[in-house]
């Protein structure tokens, strides 16, 4: 099992559970997660949603020893899963909290840019490293960051490859709330069930009506992260991290 549910008081935990990976994304995972997320939308029993990773990662990001020998079809095909399972996050009619408990960088940081909110424990590491391996975020990342922090800070953190701290974060409005690593999980499905005690439609109409009208272009990320699986950087930067050395790329 890659993707633990459970439901209680109509809160839904949903728990990433590659702990030996740092719950780092595989297709199997986000096609899971795809069907997983898709059962709870349409459940009744359901009103809120969580999310959060096992052991010390929220999601280290994607699974970088799957997409190293990725052609840029089989690029293009795993953006277009990513971002299709985080667009169920996004435009699910249920709120959506990530509990961000460590790690949360690439496609980590960007399922939780997919979440509705972001509370972080005040040990975690959030970033959008993805240009020390050579490529760009694929899921979603440049649109819904740059939404979050601004152009110019999205930039600086997607070309400067950068890894804040939980702190950071809340000051740039990355995340909403930190808590203790004792305090994060008990707190967020506290506010959760505040949520739940609401009404679903109120909760439905609320979240449709501050998503409408945003184009989040993601079909150029797409097509821009598959164009660097043709080339010789970004096989570079994932053997070098693979291989735990610095990168040498070619230009």
């Amino acid at each position: 099992m890659t993707v633990r549910i459970e439901v209680e008081n109509r809160v839904a935990l949903v728990t990433l559970e590659r702990e030996a990976q740092l719950n780092a994304l595989n297709i199997r995972q986000l096609q899971t997660l795809e069907m997983e997320l898709t059962a709870l939308a349409k459940d009744p029993a359901v009103k809120v949603i969580v999310v959060t990773g096992l052991g010390k990662a929220f999601v280290a990001g994607a699974d970088i020893a799957e997409m190293k020998e990725m052609s840029e079809k089989e690029a293009w095909e795993f953006a277009g899963l990513g971002q299709r399972v985080f667009r169920l996050l996004e435009t699910c009619p249920k709120p959506v909290i990530a509990a961000i408990n460590g790690f949360a960088l690439g496609g980590g940081c960007e399922l939780a840019l997919a979440c509705d909110m972001r509370f972080a424990s005040d040990k975690a590491k959030l970033g959008q490293p993805e240009i020390t391996l050579g490529i760009t975020p694929g899921f979603g990342g440049t649109r819904r960051l740059a939404r979050l922090v601004g152009r110019g800070k999205a930039l600086e953190l997607i070309l400067g490859g950068e890894i804040i701290d939980a702190a950071t974060a809340l000051n740039l409005g990355l995340v909403e709330r930190v808590y203790t690593p004792e305090e994060l999980l008990p707190k967020t499905l506290e506010f959760a069930a505040r949520l739940a005690g609401f009404s679903s439609r109120a909760l439905a109409a609320a979240k449709s009506s501050i998503l409408a009208g945003q184009d989040l272009g993601l079909q150029v990320e797409q097509e821009l992260f598959a164009q660097l699986f043709t080339g010789r950087d970004q096989k570079e930067g994932m053997a070098a991290f693979l291989e735990r050395r610095r990168p040498e790329f070619k230009d």
